[in-house]
């Protein structure tokens, strides 16, 4: 079974290095020309597999817009993909719309704590979870994938992903460049994935 996937493009607080979580931020310029971009690669992949795909993105804005820009610059209808819950990126609870360098001048222990063992640390906040804890509903995701899927998600996710289908050992799977200008191939029939 193949899935590509895309982290959406870029926004300005990924550009600024905010913890976005599951703040409803939209693409940037930058974002939107990525998604472009991708779209036209994928035109060009789904057109070589020469099979029908599903299209499911994240719900939040900017996976949308990511699915839209894509699916509009392979010509096809922009609107024509599903969403799914499961796949919304890790919620980092109270520390979402900070940055790194702002936590740790008011919680640098927790900081610490977080860079000791980021695949399993929870921030503060009632909706706060792990990346191991958003593991087990990407899990479901993919385990629910019965066609060849496009799938226009997270960083976190793809985290997960990583960890799930090729074993990474969860340390590097928290601290893994996601690019948003690359897409992922998966095959799950082989256990492999890598960008393309």
């Amino acid at each position: 079974m193949l899935i590509y996937v895309v982290r959406h493009g870029q926004t300005d607080w990924n550009a600024e290095r905010r913890l976005q979580g599951q703040k409803d931020i939209p693409l940037n310029p930058i974002g939107r020309e990525q998604a472009r971009l991708n779209g036209i690669d994928l035109a060009e992949i789904l057109k070589v597999e020469g099979i029908a795909f599903d299209f499911v993105a994240s719900p939040l804005t900017r996976t949308r817009q990511t699915m839209e820009i894509i699916r509009e610059a392979m010509g096809v209808d922009p609107k024509a993909y599903r969403t799914d819950e499961r796949l919304v990126e890790v919620s980092f609870g109270d520390w979402e719309g900070s940055t790194i360098k702002e936590l740790k001048a008011t919680q640098r222990e927790r900081v610490t704590e977080r860079n000791l063992n980021k695949w399993d640390f929870i921030p503060p906040g009632d909706d706060a979870e792990s990346y191991e804890i958003m593991s087990w509903r990407i899990a479901s995701w993919l385990n629910s994938v019965d066609k060849p899927t496009v799938c226009v998600t997270h960083g976190g996710v793809i985290r997960s992903l990583f960890k799930m289908i090729a074993d990474v050992p969860k340390h590097e799977a928290a601290e893994g460049d996601i690019p948003q200008d690359r897409i992922l191939k998966i095959d799950r029939a082989e256990r492999l994935i890598g960008w393309i």
